[in-house]
């Protein structure tokens, strides 16, 4: 992915996003019943780190300057630790129906952070219409009554989701415009190594080290943490790094409507869950709101902007 980018490509890389991401709901499930959290996530992407950036290193990439260490650190602690470590950690205290509406908002965030920072843009109707229309489609198709916790929500797990979706959403935009290498592998090692160590420190802070027993670990949650590091850090990670590179962070966004429908469909074919008609209908809503932010005119001083960058 550090080639010139072609429509082919960039085409893959939303397929990635969208359909392994959206696999990853499984994935993660299965990993995190015999392995505190925390640490199963900073051991997948600390090994998916070195891997990448092994890779990118022997295929003639240049060690990264200190200015690329630094921005890469920075994304890695936001969009790793805070953004996908702290979801984990407010799950256990908020029900995953309201979670995934509140993360849902990535995509306006990401909308609103990227016109607030120096050269942004103002969003186009067609944007902002999407965001409208792809959060209604969630909403519909989480549906009030699984919302519905029968007493009040959890302030605390709530606010933390809150904070994780703007530090992902920052840290996505931080990382569009920021200094990084030209690879996209070894942007992606480098976010990785950072945000690893973030999350085994968290982790650690938090206790999970004296639930860790690497003989208790299941068969399940080993293929689970398998799948996430091949697909999910390695294909998935890596497709999202050079979207941010190759289109809008409005665009790139876009996988947070797409990825719970494809959660969905797999759980009906995997594990047989049912699909309603209003499943259906929300799907269709969700992506016509996709629709409405992929096919928005990007501004030429937007796209001039892209060669802008905010960490020099």
């Amino acid at each position: 992915m550090s080639r010139p980018s072609t429509r082919a490509s960039v085409i893959a890389a939303f397929a990635a996003v969208y359909v392994v991401w959206g696999s990853t709901y499984l994935a993660i499930r299965y990993a995190v019943q015999t392995m505190p959290p925390l640490l199963m996530a900073g051991a997948r992407f600390s090994v998916s780190g070195v891997m990448l950036y092994a890779w990118a290193r022997a295929r003639g990439a240049p060690r990264p300057t200190a200015v690329e260490w630094r921005v890469a650190v920075v994304t890695g602690v936001l969009m790793l630790c805070l953004g996908n470590g702290s979801v984990g950690w407010a799950e256990q205290r908020i029900p995953s129906a309201l979670a995934a509406l509140i993360v849902a908002v990535v995509p306006l965030w990401m909308v609103v952070f990227d016109w607030m920072l120096p050269g942004g843009e103002r969003p186009t109707l067609s944007v902002i219409a999407g965001v409208v229309v792809g959060l209604g489609g969630l909403v519909v198709l989480v549906g009030p009554e699984h919302v519905d916790t029968n007493g009040p929500v959890d302030i605390v797990g709530a606010l933390v989701l809150v904070a994780a979706s703007m530090a992902w959403a920052f840290g996505s935009v931080y990382n569009s415009r920021g200094a990084r290498p030209e690879s996209a592998t070894m942007s992606t090692g480098l976010q990785m190594l950072g945000g690893s160590v973030a999350l085994v420190a968290s982790g650690l802070a938090l206790g999970e080290g004296h639930r860790a027993s690497i003989s208790q670990i299941s068969a399940a949650s080993w293929v689970g943490w398998l799948y996430l590091v091949t697909f999910g850090s390695l294909i998935g990670f890596t497709a999202y790094i050079y979207l941010l590179k190759e289109v809008s962070p409005a665009k790139a966004s876009t996988y947070a409507y797409v990825n719970p429908v494809v959660a969905m469909l797999l759980g009906w074919a995997i594990a047989g869950e049912a699909i309603t008609p209003r499943t259906l209908v929300a799907a269709t809503i969700i992506l016509g709101g996709v629709a409405l932010i992929t096919v928005a005119r990007q501004p030429r001083v937007a796209r001039s902007r892209s060669r802008v960058r905010v960490a020099e």
